[in-house]
């Protein structure tokens, strides 16, 4: 005679909510330690600069007067501040668009299966290594009108010594060249991982059937590829906006304000001519702005990527 099975009764509701607040508990305090370095460093920071935006401030940085959206208003009449948005906006478009087209060419190069190309990989990634400050010294003295090489290998050519950081038409396309050889390390390593990734099957199966290399790549390489590709722009496309460090070492802004860009506007307005409601306001709209850059990449760029 068969025995019935003892069917195990279903927790109650009360017992499955408890289990769940203390797994979310658990959760929490695993996060914990991020969440306070996050809260210090950057949740603080942020909104006590959108606070700061509607203030006029003293020279320590505390709030004297509110002033509502006034500092907004005057730095979208303000002259200066929007040519260091038109310099911002001409940066980012060049120095994305190369460095990405650049890194890619070099990472096909690098994929492809020859002796001794470890050392050309090492040579392509070897940017990453290196400092803002060390590669902008680099790039100096590169660019020194005197003794810099590149004006010594035009003069070979008859070319006459070119002022690159002092004139204002060719500063911020200098600028950008250097940041373009600063960035290419990173994306290029992003770019070559992503090749490794992909199946050598689908590569086989096109030579076997004829299929020439360029189209290969425009069929087969570039759409999975495109996850990687859609990545690595995002990510240069933030950089950029955010960049600093070069065009503190090279120009300091200048000549005429040629490259003095969003950010560096900020960090003249608060540390140097301590006006801390305007810089605020300044890193306000950055950040829209980023953040409006990126929502359009995620909305249109995102419905080209082919996900495997």
């Amino acid at each position: 005679m068969n025995t019935p099975l003892s069917v195990k009764s279903s927790p109650s509701a009360s017992v499955r909510r408890k289990q769940a607040i203390w797994a979310m508990l658990e959760g929490i305090a695993y996060l914990f330690p991020s969440l306070i370095l996050f809260s210090i460093f950057l949740f603080y920071p942020m909104l006590r600069t959108l606070y700061l935006s509607f203030y006029a401030t003293d020279h320590q940085g505390n709030p004297v007067q509110f002033v509502g959206i006034e500092n907004f208003v005057y730095l979208l009449k303000d002259a200066n501040f929007l040519q260091s948005a038109k310099a911002t906006l001409l940066f980012v478009c060049y120095t994305v668009p190369a460095s990405v087209i650049l890194a890619l060419c070099l990472a096909l190069m690098a994929n492809e299966k020859l002796k001794g190309i470890g050392l050309f990989r090492t040579f392509f990634s070897s940017t990453m290594g290196m400092s803002v400050a060390a590669s902008s010294v680099i790039w100096m003295f590169m660019y020194n009108p005197s003794i810099g090489i590149i004006n010594k290998v035009l003069s070979l050519f008859g070319i006459s010594d070119v002022q690159w950081l002092l004139d204002p038409n060719i500063a911020l396309i200098s600028v950008a060249i250097s940041t373009i050889w600063m960035n290419t390390g990173f994306t290029f390593l992003v770019l070559l991982g992503g090749l490794q990734n992909l199946d050598s099957s689908l590569y086989e199966s096109a030579s076997i059937a004829g299929v020439g290399y360029w189209y290969q790549f425009r069929k087969v390489t570039l759409p999975l590829l495109s996850p990687t590709l859609f990545f690595v722009t995002t990510v240069s496309l933030i950089h950029s906006f955010q960049t600093f460090g070069q065009i503190d070492m090279l120009t300091k802004g200048g000549p005429m304000d040629a490259t003095n860009v969003i950010v560096y506007s900020i960090y003249k307005d608060a540390f140097i001519n301590y006006n801390f409601g305007s810089a605020s306001a300044q890193a306000v709209l950055l950040f829209f702005a980023v953040l409006a850059v990126t929502f359009l990449q995620f909305k249109f760029g995102e419905r080209k990527v082919h996900y495997q």
